[in-house]
């Protein structure tokens, strides 16, 4: 058993049997009564994002996980295979589990899994990953990059916005978690 002085991003709390990953807290300490802690939690297997307030002290629950960096090898069917860079053990996990990591996998790519007693709850990528635009429309002669954007499919056949002036071939700075192009890669 943990306090709510142990909160911090990454956390994984056992709430009602169920697994939550802390993505924000606060310790807020107002005039008035005592202090407590506001939290934004997600849930592991769900992915569904609640707001939770704790009083400050408070006993809560955290899960033993343990998050180990993974090289992605390839995809099987409607599964995704990974190698423990450590030991070169093999996992095999759904596509239910990989989520929207998948958008964003190549092969040969790391990718850190946390694992729960055993058992796979969630793939994390670096923030930003260098991708290869496949296919776009030509640009025309004029587009500037301060006009607007079109769609451009990298070579994951994940589709995303780019400025207009982007050609296919050119590498792309992409962030994991929104799906925004963050500019070009030389």
């Amino acid at each position: 058993m943990a306090s709510t002085n142990d909160i911090k991003n990454g956390t994984v709390l056992s709430i009602d049997g169920q697994l939550w990953n802390v993505i924000e807290f606060q310790h807020v300490k107002p005039g008035k009564g005592g202090a407590f802690v506001r939290t934004k939690i997600k849930n592991v297997m769900t992915g569904k994002v609640v707001d939770r307030t704790f009083n400050a002290g408070a006993k809560i629950d955290t899960a033993n996980v343990d998050r180990r960096d993974y090289q992605y090898l390839y995809k099987d069917g409607d599964s995704f295979v990974f190698m423990d860079t450590s030991d070169y053990d093999q996992i095999t996990l759904p596509a239910a589990i990989v989520g929207e990591a998948a958008n964003f996998l190549l092969e040969q790519q790391t990718a850190t899994i946390a694992l729960s007693e055993g058992e796979p709850l969630y793939v994390e990528l670096p923030a930003s990953v260098t991708l290869e635009i496949t296919y776009t429309e030509p640009g025309l002669q004029g587009d500037r990059s301060t006009g607007g954007t079109k769609p451009a499919t990298v070579e994951t056949g994940y589709q995303i916005q780019v400025p207009l002036f982007l050609e296919i071939g050119t590498k792309v700075k992409v962030d994991t978690r929104t799906g925004d192009y963050l500019g070009r890669v030389n």
